[in-house]
């Protein structure tokens, strides 16, 4: 009887556990926005600085890096030219050459006498080796587990940072979609080598990228990093209007489906979309065919046969036919996984970091974004579209309706269970 008593405890907890780290913040957008203005009317950006938090700033330059060929030479680089401070998150951490690389030049800095604060996630480090983390921590690096695990941190257990921020002397950021793994190594050249870009980023708005670590540093430590060190003035050094916003769910959780709906609402000519791992919620997928109701062009670009989660595959592909009916054009990428996360708009507007489209970055993950509002930056960024989308496939619904029926059934399993995929 009494170990009865106790097994029903122990799965009543073990329910009750998971239900709370499943469970999306109670704030949660549930009406279309409405299209009122485009994305050139000083109203939108009027409304997407005070609706998203940070203000958009002038004088930034922003420069976009192709998979790992440039990304990890380009950081490196910032990295070992460090005088004063280096801030680092990211959520993917492994071991191999590249996160030795990593490892070995943060602690050479450390030792330079450099202020070095390093936060990975917990879940996204698992694969990091501890002498890795040993390199840098007897180097006088400063590093700390987001979200690890305790028993007091279970019913957090399901928000991870999913953040890629990298700033160095306050003075020059980086963030995008890359890891720290070697994957992304290479040019994208084949299925070992992943697709992805990141951005160097110059101006004020590094400021804010220095906030956004900030953010999830306080929440691991308890500690402000400021000082002139972290926050220097900032000179214009650019043309790009841009900010740098964050999400999670503690605060803000909405800020990146609100984005998405926003910039989608105020489309008057072309949305092309670059998703790594898109699984819409029924107000993105309204959204994306009001905007093709209304002569918009709508393009997503997806991962083909090479994709690292097959449920997210599954969930993906199953909410495709309402929008190919529509008129939407999916295309799927045929060389490699796609990591890119990028949203541009009308020419006029460009979307990059680490979010990406589906409910768990919007509602669970904590985030980072770089909005670039700049017609010329917008302009290069389609160019980088079109260039990939040579190398995708168009996806029919004629296609989508020849679906399989094990692929359906499992979709009918799998579609319950999206926001956590």
């Amino acid at each position: 009887m009494l170990s009865t008593i106790v097994v029903t405890v122990l799965v009543t907890m073990l329910l009750v556990l998971i239900a709370i780290n499943v469970a999306t913040p109670e704030k949660k957008l549930e009406r279309k926005i409405e299209h009122r203005h485009s994305i050139s009317d000083e109203q939108f950006t009027r409304e997407m600085s005070v609706l998203l938090g940070p203000a958009i700033l002038p004088g930034n330059r922003i420069i976009p890096l192709q998979n790992g060929n440039e990304i990890f030479p380009a950081m490196l680089d910032a990295i070992r030219r460090a005088r004063t401070t280096i801030t680092f998150e990211t959520y993917i951490y492994w071991s191999g050459k590249v996160g030795r690389e990593f490892a070995e030049a943060l602690a050479e800095r450390a030792r330079a006498g450099v202020a070095v604060t390093v936060t990975v996630d917990w879940a996204g480090s698992l694969k990091m080796d501890d002498d890795l983390l040993d390199c840098m921590k007897e180097a006088g690096v400063n590093v700390h587990h987001y979200r690890p695990l305790y028993w007091y941190s279970l019913t957090r257990l399901n928000n991870r940072t999913h953040r890629k921020l990298l700033v160095v002397d306050g003075v020059v950021g980086f963030t995008g979609g890359v890891g720290i793994a070697d994957q992304w190594l290479g040019n994208a050249e084949d299925e070992h080598h992943w697709r992805d870009m990141h951005f160097r980023i110059e101006g004020p708005v590094v400021a804010q990228v220095q906030a956004a670590f900030n953010d999830n540093w306080i929440k691991s430590t308890g500690e402000v990093l400021n000082g002139e060190e972290y926050f220097p003035p900032l000179d214009p050094i650019g043309n790009s209007p841009a900010h740098v916003f964050i999400s999670s769910p503690a605060s803000g959780s909405e800020s990146m489906h609100l984005m998405y709906l926003m910039a989608i609402a105020a489309a008057k000519e072309s949305v092309d979309l670059c998703a790594s791992y898109f699984v819409p919620d029924r107000l993105i997928s309204q959204a994306l065919i009001a905007a093709r109701e209304r002569g918009v062009r709508v393009r997503i670009m997806v991962p083909g046969h090479y994709i690292d989660s097959f449920t997210v595959k599954i969930a993906s592909k199953a909410c495709w036919g309402p929008l190919l009916l529509a008129g939407i054009e999916i295309h799927e990428y045929r060389p490699t996984m796609l990591h890119l996360k990028m949203l541009i708009v009308d020419r006029e507007m460009v979307s990059v970091g680490s979010t990406n489209f589906d409910i768990r970055s919007f509602r669970l993950n904590d985030e980072a974004s770089l909005n670039v509002y700049d017609g010329e930056f917008a302009a290069a960024m389609t160019e980088v579209y079109e260039h990939d989308l040579e190398r995708a496939v168009a996806y029919s619904y004629e296609a989508w309706k020849r679906r399989p029926l094990k692929r359906r059934l499992i979709e009918m399993f799998i579609t319950p269970i999206r926001s956590q995929i």
